[in-house]
């Protein structure tokens, strides 16, 4: 026991130091999301070249949305990731699960924001998308997924408000994305008979307003518990990275389960199985 505290005490800077990191295409290269582009790689933006004769990473102010966007290597089989602390990690286990599908993984957020929280300096979801706190990338990404809920559960928002914002958000990507697919990822928590709370009922909130909008969606709101992953944690909601490595195969395997895998992927298992 005394060598494990050892260890999650030497982990929980690492992760602290993801999450600072952590913004819209501004991560450090890791080996689970390569295409993600170090804020150190990013060029000036642009307006005026054609992005298609752009190198990756580089910044593109778009005439079409008046936003500055990031060009992606291979935005064909890139996901975005919009999340919190629980991404922001390089070796978050929301990004290993996008990875396992066969995507490269571009996030967008910041540790202590959500549907509703920002952290002072990083606004909420849908206000950070509204301006400009985020760059998106450029082009069109197959799958979109949504993250969170943990920060709202802690800062005390409500229901409506949560649920207003989360429908915001959904129909803001679907207009600048309208050829992906959006899922949904809920609140990570200990079950609710062993002290999930409110973040275990944020969980299954989000889980109705996904219903409601036919996004497919993930609830986690038992899985610190379900999955015996306190063992595995820094606190009682963060994890170290033996614990992101292990959530990651089991999200992986949950969003596949969901049809969500790369096309790549796809074809390659159906002519596999073929």
């Amino acid at each position: 026991m005394r060598n494990a505290t050892a260890l999650f005490r030497f982990l929980a800077p690492m992760i602290a130091a993801g999450v600072l990191l952590g913004g819209c295409g501004q991560t450090p290269s890791q080996p689970y999301n390569p295409d993600v582009c170090a804020a150190s790689t990013l060029t000036s933006p642009t307006a005026g070249q054609d992005p298609a004769t752009m190198p990756p990473c580089s910044v593109y102010r778009n005439p079409a949305t008046g936003r500055e966007e990031v060009v992606v290597k291979d935005i064909g089989h890139t996901a975005l990731l919009i999340g919190d602390s629980q991404s922001a990690p390089a070796v978050g286990w929301p990004r290993q699960g996008l990875t396992a599908l066969g995507y490269h993984v571009y996030y967008c957020g910041a540790g202590g924001t959500g549907f509703v929280a920002n952290n002072g300096k990083t606004g909420n979801y849908i206000n950070a998308l509204e301006r400009g706190d985020w760059r998106l990338p450029y082009g069109s990404p197959p799958l979109v997924v949504i993250q969170g809920g943990g920060n709202d559960a802690g800062t005390g928002a409500s229901d409506d408000k949560i649920t207003a914002n989360a429908e915001k958000l959904i129909s803001a990507l679907r207009q600048r994305y309208p050829g992906a697919t959006l899922a949904m990822i809920g609140t990570l928590a200990l079950g609710s008979d062993h002290g999930g709370g409110r973040r275990t009922e944020v969980d299954t909130l989000l889980g109705t307003v996904a219903a409601k909008q036919g996004i497919p969606f993930v609830s986690v709101g038992d899985w610190m518990t379900k999955y015996d992953l306190l063992k595995f944690a820094t606190d009682r909601v963060h994890l170290g990275t033996e614990g992101h490595h292990k959530l990651g195969a089991i999200l992986g395997t949950k969003l596949r389960d969901l049809g969500l895998q790369a096309k790549n992927v796809q074809t390659q298992a159906q002519a596999k199985n073929g």
